[in-house]
């Protein structure tokens, strides 16, 4: 009896977007390797909107619901002006405003802060985001953070097809994220 059937329909079932990835297939020790972000980030084209299509579970976002986006403007000084708007379920728009800066000289490791400025000296007020997965074209980005609390799917476009959300899972848990509790963002 030949193996070739078999061999195949292992090879097909593993190219299919959506199928999960099996511990062996992540690797047993991706959670212990540490989270590296890309070499480097062109900001100027990294500025613009970006269309959330999923995240992990956050408080700052318990209200948002559908269509979230995430809006970087680079200023004079070198920083970054964030704004994050959502929509509720009352089918109200609510808006975060943020500023970002890089850590050191790198364009992939940056901070945000949305506490008021005058509390920027405080270290715990400014939080990870690290663009640890990029597409060439810059049409996605996977954001996490070095500890795997926070984790976003950012597209260009509002609709993506499923399988790009899937890949994006597949990348992140080989990346040692446990991706079980993503939620998936409404863009409508």
């Amino acid at each position: 009896m030949s193996r070739r059937p078999s061999l195949l329909a292992v090879l097909a079932l593993l190219a299919a977007p959506g199928v999960a990835l099996t511990e062996v297939d992540t690797g047993a020790d991706a959670r212990a390797r540490p989270v590296e972000a890309v070499p480097a980030v062109d900001l100027e084209r990294y500025a613009g909107t970006w269309y959330e299509q999923a995240h992990l579970p956050l408080f700052f976002q318990r209200n948002c619901v559908a269509n979230t986006t995430a809006s970087y403007s680079l200023r004079d000084d070198g920083r970054i002006d964030v704004v994050n708007q959502c929509d509720t379920d009352g089918g109200d728009r609510i808006e975060a405003r943020a500023i970002a800066r890089r850590v050191g000289d790198s364009t992939s490791k940056l901070e945000v802060r949305f506490a008021p400025a005058f509390l920027s000296f405080l270290p715990m007020v400014w939080g990870d985001y690290w663009v640890i997965d990029l597409d060439p074209d810059y049409r996605w980005a996977i954001v996490g953070s070095p500890d795997r609390k926070y984790l976003w799917f950012l597209t260009r476009d509002k609709a993506v097809p499923e399988a790009r959300v899937h890949d994006m899972t597949a990348r992140a848990r080989r990346m040692g994220y446990d991706t079980s509790a993503l939620i998936v963002t409404e863009q409508r």
